[in-house]
């Protein structure tokens, strides 16, 4: 491997990836696409690894991802330039596409006659039809309620386009001219790809271009190999909830990390089932890059300068037994599934927290509450929908930094859509959005502040849905002395009769009403009595923190807008200071696990995966019924 050549080459595909997505992301015709950016676009290898992936805009999560579920279905005898391929489902792309709302495409380039890489894309369509405006509700449970799904076929064959296909995805879907729209997006993306790739080639020949990818790949592998073998050796284990099924009971995620040298193997043996609810997710029996995006998040964070493809993942093994919850099997429901992807990755943290010497990094607030209206145009009474805000929270405090207020750092690709878009596009009225004072996990380096949202309901009627809230019963945890952080609150007509609602699956809006949505937040990192006066003067000035809780948490006392350091001494002389490792779960998980304890959890999942899967559910209704009568 020539370093120089390498260098030169991961620079060009990376120009060429992040040139292609831009064009995606100024030509998209949804607010999801063009204000939120929940769509990419990459280059992948023949083998359907990706070589170039962008960063600048468009989702950053699934960089280590393979598409070879979805290409694997066209034999290549049968490929033709200028072809398209197209799919919607999780279940025979392998957990390719990892809900149905996410439409992959996938175009062979060809150079001089040869197939030489892929060009892909994904756009996730604010409506495929189903059950509910948006498609997606936490309580559906079969992906049927979900909307069309398209098994891989082909959308273009050798430039023309297949105009039935076109017609079933516009007919599906409650605003189809749009969610064509951004599909032409992608597929124009894909052309400038293919074209990038034909000029490279003619410039440098195909056998470099080969060999730059190969040589690419490689440099990342040993990068990511390196930054592995630096963590200890040992086997690690962590426990984390999603909040409930259709029962109300907590689905218990359960991770295990082994690092041997420069592998690492992450197994969520002793997972909860799949369950009667949207949260599920697949990824097939190959390592899917949503089992181990904390553990390759921190490897481009020591390695910054890390080419971005899918040699990340080589030196990565991950494992999800078929029929849980993040290997969910036909017809499990996935639309609401990045709450278990959160879960996963908060897991994953715990493990590796216990693996790198002082940690890394607290929990964050757990959720990404994709806020989706839908209501009656007055002139037609068709439906409109349109994805209004990506609702987050805080992310956890760190090793060395605060947490990020009001976004979780692992979907921090997620824009906020502008408050005069949500208004021209949606018949709301955006009454709110701010950081909410004394929301957050406190310790040395607090976690990242709650953020609260009020809408207003200016249409005769409105339904709004909100996928991917959680953390309504237990709150995210802190570490290493840091406190957990705080619950999300969804309440309607706050400054009326106020309602709290809770998790939001559809809920109907007359006019006048208001919704009000606060998020969870980061947990702590470390004692607070050890974070540094300064900071907390800056949380009091800043109407984050009040000077009772500076006081009282921080053992800092400020008048006048300033710290009073004699009496901030006294008073942190008698506050706790250890930093060993220890965990914050507050007290609502501490009441669950003295009835379900880790060990029983892991033990009940494995006994009812072991049954037929037309059984599971009866077997685990009734257990939880046994140990609720015995109680």
């Amino acid at each position: 491997m020539d370093p120089v050549q390498t260098e030169i080459m991961k620079n060009r595909f990376t120009a060429i990836a992040e040139e292609a997505s831009t064009v995606a992301y100024r030509t998209a015709h949804t607010t999801f696409v063009k204000q939120t950016q929940d769509f990419q676009v990459a280059l992948a290898r023949l083998s359907g690894e990706f070589f170039a992936f962008p960063m600048m805009t468009g989702v950053t999560s699934g960089s280590g991802q393979s598409i070879v579920g979805l290409i694997s279905h066209f034999p290549v005898e049968d490929l033709r330039p200028g072809d398209v391929l197209i799919s919607n489902d999780p279940f025979s792309t392998g957990g390719v596409v990892t809900h149905m709302m996410d439409i992959h495409l996938a175009r062979p380039i060809f150079v001089e006659g040869e197939l030489t890489c892929w060009a892909w894309s994904f756009v996730h369509a604010s409506d495929i039809g189903g059950a509910v405006p948006g498609s997606i509700s936490p309580d559906l449970y079969e992906c049927f309620q979900e909307g069309l799904r398209l098994r891989p076929t082909k959308l273009m064959r050798a430039g023309a386009l297949n105009q039935d296909v076109v017609n079933i995805l516009k007919d599906n879907s409650r605003i189809g001219d749009a969610v064509w729209g951004d599909l032409e997006a992608m597929m124009a993306a894909m052309h400038l790809l293919d074209r990038r790739i034909n000029e490279l080639c003619a410039r440098i020949g195909k056998p470099a271009f080969f060999r730059g990818v190969d040589d690419v790949m490689a440099y990342t592998e040993m990068r990511a190999r390196r930054v592995i073998a630096a963590l200890q050796d040992g086997t690690y284990s962590f426990t984390d909830y999603i909040e409930g099924d259709d029962s109300g009971a907590a689905v218990h995620i359960h991770c295990k990390l082994t690092i041997a040298g420069d592998e690492a193997q992450v197994d969520y043996s002793g997972s909860s089932p799949q369950v009667h609810a949207a949260f599920n997710f697949t990824t097939g029996s190959r390592t899917h890059p949503f089992l181990a995006m904390a553990l390759t998040n921190y490897i481009q964070t020591m390695e910054p300068g890390i080419p971005v493809n899918g040699g990340i993942m080589r030196p990565i093994t991950g494992y999800a037994p078929p029929g849980t919850v993040m290997n969910a099997e036909f017809p499990a429901a996935m639309g609401n599934r990045f709450v278990a992807v959160m879960r996963t990755y908060d897991t994953l943290i715990g493990c590796l927290n216990q693996a790198i010497p002082g940690g890394i990094a607290a929990c964050g607030a757990g959720q990404a509450g994709i806020i989706a209206s839908g209501w009656a145009e007055p002139e037609t009474g068709r439906t409109r929908v349109a994805v209004v805000e990506p609702f987050c929270g805080g992310s956890g405090g760190r090793v060395r930094a605060d947490g990020v207020d009001a976004t979780d750092t692992m979907i921090g690709f997620l824009k906020s859509t502008p408050i005069e878009h949500v208004e021209t596009e949606t018949p709301l009225v955006v009454r709110r959005h701010e950081l909410v004072p004394n929301r957050f996990g406190h310790g040395r380096f607090r976690g990242g502040a709650s953020v609260a949202i009020e809408l207003e309901c200016r249409a005769p009627e409105a339904h709004i849905t909100v996928r991917g809230l959680d953390r309504f019963r237990f709150q995210p945890w802190g570490v290493f002395g840091g406190h957990s952080g705080t619950n999300t609150v969804t309440t309607l007509n706050p400054q009326g009769e106020a309602q709290n609602i809770g998790r939001i699956k559809v809920l109907t809006l007359r006019q006048g009403d208001l919704l009000r949505m606060v998020s969870s937040s980061g947990g702590g990192f470390g004692p607070p009595a050890l974070r540094d006066p300064a900071r907390v003067l800056r949380d009091v000035l800043d109407d984050l923190l009040d000077e009772d809780a500076a006081r009282a948490i921080y053992g800092v006392v400020i008048r006048d807008r300033a710290v009073d350091e004699a009496a901030t001494a006294v008073l942190r002389a008698n506050l706790p200071q250890a930093t060993g490792y220890a965990v914050k779960h507050g007290p609502a998980r501490e009441e669950y696990e003295a009835t379900w304890p880790v060990e029983r959890s892991v033990a009940l999942a494995n006994r009812v995966l072991a049954a037929p899967a037309g059984l599971r559910r009866a077997l685990l209704t009734r257990a939880r019924a046994e140990s609720a009568a015995a109680e």
